[in-house]
């Protein structure tokens, strides 16, 4: 059978560009054609006839990127893909540059590894009949598949011995005095995903131009990938395990943090299955705090099959839902939860008898108060100190820090990378105890120089001691929140997102960026544009890199204010890590009155949610896409493909109760909703309540 000629004619009838096209059937043409791809040639053809085109399109044409936070990406077959060659090619690429850069080094100080809890278990897509070099796939396999290039390259290896967090591996390359190190993980994506960060000397993620050299090491010089098994690897010492010693330096170093004795709060702990049991819980427990852990979500599992949408993302307030029920039951002031690689921290906060969802950004300014409000009581607060954080991240600890004397560092571009670039600039010069914190909105936080990314663990700690001292005077930290709201002045900061799949994804999103950079907008409904800021500019120029260029994607929309603001913008930008384009909307206040500010925080909510309507809506209509009002209400993070399928099947849905039989009406529910994955009812009843006056269940008379 001729196999490149029928994926030629599959391929023929796809809406993505001639160029994408030839790209994936030449990378395809190779695998099935090269002995380094034989393990892979028989899924590669099941693929071909069962005429899963997309997914082959998707699978080949390109090599995986290296974005803002490394690889990341789905499981599976192909170079688009993670997978044990993509990584062996990259730990050949990674070994040839630290041989270059730093020659005997690099083989004397080597390079530590680590992974999270991932496991590839996703059926249905191939065969399970024949071979195949992804089945069960976890960050171990990952781990010691790179380890066998590294070692073959004569380069030391030091591997964890079991999971453990991105922090911890950031602490452990400085702590051993390492060249390099790699995380395997895919942080809060999906199950079916995983990934490889690449970690420099500091401890942190490789920037520009070091990242773009990085990658044409590996996509350009990568002739033979060198390997050595890793039982032999093992025996002759060049690869070391590592365990509980260097687990006890992290706990240290992170305990060293520590601001305030106060340990009054009551605490409730959610891993979200992943790693933070190896961190968040024993640094909270050797500091003396009560915390108890979610029985339900510390099972460490590549599943996550008790979070909800199994999306392990504390970012998404219904990554809560197991473990809210039993925080109230444990009489807890505080949930606090993490991702599975334990660099990123969610909040709940017990206020006034209700459950209280902080976002990134309010949690960053809490950090931000305890710390400058602390040192300011014990007059250390000198005017050298500094807090550093991205652009997009909230503008009012630049205000907090102007108020108090200090210096924030706020326009840094997207990736805690460039937080660490900060922190190491500071280290050179002599200035490294200056560092007061780093934060991005996204959830990520680092108060201490003891590691190079963001570390949940170090703000749980700042976090359970301010709610301590709050809760010894009767407030909580939401009452903190509006007292920072009330004098710096109210922030509304709000992240949404289109996500768009495939390779025609990429082209849609490229489309998008062309037109906010290069056409005159005006305005966005109400809303009046004075000027838009191209990331783009600005020095460097020429741009550093590649990657240089891709991290400074970004247009940012100053907009008018209302007699009520005192800021508006939008910044729009790519994903580095993901297929979708990111919105960041943030209004300003002014200070105000502790009376005023309910109102005056329904007043820029209200704001918000018209000018992303205005926006969202314009960004549709570009898409080629009548996007109705009702898709607003739901799940925010679906594709966008699986949106409109939605509205497609909408009244489908509701003629089930023409079903007499209740199983036949369940069981047609879950046949029409199944492209959505888990918990699919609850990512699209708020749409439906919208039109039909009550939920989908209710509607069927199916209990839930």
């Amino acid at each position: 059978m001729d196999w490149m000629q029928r994926a030629r004619e599959g391929f023929a009838a796809l809406e993505v560009s001639e160029a994408v096209k030839s790209r994936a059937l030449a990378n395809l043409e190779l695998w099935l054609g090269e002995a380094a791809f034989a393990d892979y040639a028989p899924q590669i053809r099941h693929l071909i006839e069962t005429r899963r085109w997309d997914l082959l399109l998707d699978s080949f044409y390109q090599v995986i990127p290296f974005g803002t936070g490394g690889r990341r990406g789905p499981v599976g077959i192909g170079p688009n893909r993670i997978n044990p060659w993509t990584i062996q090619a990259s730990a050949q690429g990674h070994s040839q540059y630290l041989l270059r850069q730093h020659g005997d080094e690099a083989r004397r100080r080597g390079v530590v590894m680590a992974f999270d809890v991932r496991r590839f278990e996703e059926p249905g897509i191939y065969a399970a009949d024949r071979p195949n070099p992804v089945r069960g796939l976890d960050g171990l396999a990952l781990a010691r598949a790179a380890a066998e290039v590294y070692a073959a390259n004569g380069i030391r290896v030091l591997l964890f011995d079991s999971p453990r967090s991105t922090p911890e591996l950031s602490f452990a390359i400085r702590h051993l005095g390492a060249v390099a190190g790699d995380m395997f993980s895919a942080s809060h994506n999906l199950p079916p995903d995983n990934g490889k960060k690449v970690y420099d000397a500091f401890g942190g993620q490789l920037i520009p131009p070091e990242d773009q050299i990085l990658v044409d090491e590996v996509t350009r010089n990568v002739r033979d990938i060198r390997r050595m098994p890793f039982a032999e690897a093992l025996h002759e010492g060049r690869v070391e395990i590592l365990g509980e010693e260097i687990d006890r330096a992290f706990h240290e170093a992170v305990c060293r943090v520590s601001l305030s004795p106060a340990r009054q709060v009551r605490i409730f702990y959610s891993p979200l299955h992943g790693t933070g049991t190896t961190s968040v819980l024993p640094v909270l427990g050797r500091l003396g705090f009560a915390v108890t852990p979610c029985p339900a979500t510390s099972n460490p599992s590549g599943r996550f099959e008790r979070v909800t949408f199994q999306i392990p993302n504390p970012e998404v307030i219904e990554s809560f839902d197991a473990s809210r029920p039993l925080a109230e039951q444990d009489g807890a002031d505080l949930l606090l939860s993490t991702d599975p690689d334990a660099d990123r921290i969610g909040v709940l906060v017990r206020h006034r008898g209700e459950w209280v969802f902080l976002n990134g950004n309010e949690i960053a300014l809490l950090l931000a108060r305890h710390a400058i409000g602390t040192l300011e009581r014990r007059g250390r607060l000198t005017p050298g100190r500094v807090i550093v954080k991205t652009e997009v991240t909230t503008s009012l600890i630049d205000r907090m820090a102007a108020r108090h004397g200090i210096r924030c560092i706020g326009d840094l571009l997207v990736g805690f990378k460039y937080i660490a670039a900060e922190m190491n600039r500071l280290e050179a010069a002599g200035r490294g105890a200056d560092f007061l914190f780093g934060c991005e909105e996204s959830h990520g936080y680092l108060t201490g120089t003891y590691a190079r990314d963001k570390d949940a663990a170090g703000a749980a700690v700042w976090l359970a001691e301010y709610a301590s001292e709050l809760k010894a005077s009767g407030r909580t930290l939401c009452d903190a929140l509006d007292e920072i709201y009330c004098t710096y002045g109210c922030g509304h900061n709000h992240l949404t997102e289109i996500r768009l799949l495939g390779a025609q994804g990429m082209e849609q999103i490229a489309a998008l960026m062309a037109h906010y950079r290069t056409a005159r907008i005006e305005r966005f409904g109400e809303f009046a544009v004075v000027r838009a800021v191209d990331r783009w500019q600005g020095e460097p120029q020429p741009h550093l890199s590649e990657t240089d260029t891709a991290s400074r994607n970004a247009v940012v929309f100053h907009l008018a204010d209302t007699p009520e603001t005192d800021g508006v913008r939008i910044t729009v930008r790519p994903s580095g890590t993901e297929p979708k384009i990111k919105m960041y909307f943030e209004l300003l206040g002014k200070p105000c009155r502790p009376e005023e500010l309910a109102r005056v925080r329904a007043h820029l909510a209200g704001l918000r949610e018209r000018l992303e309507r205005s926006f969202m809506l314009a960004a549709y209509r570009r898409l080629g896409i009548d996007f109705p009002e009702r898709g607003f209400l739901l799940f925010w993070q679906l594709p966008l493909k699986d949106k409109l399928r939605y509205f497609e099947i909408e009244d489908d849905l509701a003629r089930l109760r023409e079903l007499a039989d209740p199983r036949a009406r369940r069981n047609e529910l879950e046949r029409l909703l199944g492209f959505l994955g888990s918990n699919p009812v609850e990512k699209i009843d708020r749409a439906f309540r919208a039109r039909f006056g009550c939920g989908v269940r209710e509607y069927l008379d199916l209990p839930a």
